[in-house]
């Protein structure tokens, strides 16, 4: 079991992040789990005291210099409030992709998961993001053969992953953990069942991350290189979107932000060549 949320004060947070943008930091992600619930004491010197939500804290974060990069996870969808949607849409620092864990499209799943949400408000919550910031993508987490799912309740989630569309996933089987209610449960999905609908719903949202990535060839992307590559003078670095890309670059490179010109995709990663002066891409 997990203990109440707490949320560090800003003052703390902004002057960690001064210190690791002084050792040569570029990009920095709040943690939390569930980081979109922050409210955490705003610094003293704040003109708007009392305690401060993500929105207000990522703006602040914008203001330092040397800070390129913004991110932020896990969150809740219940939690993305009208501050954190205008950040999306205001401030360049934030990254357009978005961890957003869903688990379920049926609302009666969601509903035993306790999740206090139903499909059709992640969909709005999506289209309120997406309207914010039209090239967001998303990743989410799913899970499989919850205690009671039927053929209707997962239906329901292959049909909102084709709604949707994600750039990323994770999924998962579900598995009884001990003393939960849900483990206790009588009407247990059989593992080959779980199995199967795993394996489709995998099926479907590598599809979905192929062709995102595949939709990446041609563009020119900000890259931060992060370390050397498994091959000589390659380096391995993140794209806004959280890929993995891969380039022929000098070692010195790493640390920096580099448009590179996407060449290849890959299932997991894409690979490419340093952006010729003038050359167009993605306004990330």
């Amino acid at each position: 079991t997990r203990g109440a949320e707490y949320s560090r004060p800003a003052g703390d947070i902004i002057a960690e992040a001064r210190r690791l943008i002084a050792a040569g930091g570029r990009e920095i992600t709040l943690l939390g789990q569930n980081v979109n619930a922050y409210h955490g004491a705003a610094p003293a010197n704040a003109m708007n005291r009392g305690e401060w939500n993500l929105g207000q804290l990522i703006r602040a974060l914008a203001q330092l210099p040397g800070l390129e990069r913004i991110r932020y996870t896990t969150s809740h969808p219940r939690d993305v409030d009208d501050s954190l949607i205008a950040a999306h849409r205001d401030v360049p620092q934030l990254m357009p992709f978005l961890h957003l864990p869903v688990q379920s499209g049926s609302d009666r799943v969601l509903t035993m998961m306790n999740r206090r949400h139903t499909a059709d408000q992640y969909k709005r919550t999506v289209d309120r993001l997406r309207a914010a910031r039209p090239d967001l993508a998303l990743s989410s987490d799913f899970i499989v053969g919850y205690p009671g799912e039927n053929d209707g309740d997962f239906q329901a989630t292959l049909d909102l992953v084709v709604g949707i569309g994600f750039a990323q996933a994770f999924s998962f089987k579900y598995s009884p953990r001990p003393g939960t209610p849900a483990a206790e449960a009588a009407n247990q999905v059989p593992d080959p069942v779980k199995a199967e609908r795993l394996i489709a719903l995998q099926d479907l949202l590598q599809q979905q991350q192929r062709a995102f990535n595949q939709a990446c060839v041609g563009q020119v992307l900000p890259v931060l290189f992060e370390k050397p590559g498994r091959h000589p003078e390659q380096l391995v670095g993140r794209s806004p979107y959280l890929q993995a890309v891969h380039a022929e670059m000098p070692p010195a490179r790493i640390g920096e932000i580099v448009p590179v010109l996407v060449r290849a995709a890959e299932a997991n990663s894409l690979a490419g060549i340093l952006a010729a002066s003038g050359q167009g891409g993605r306004a990330v």
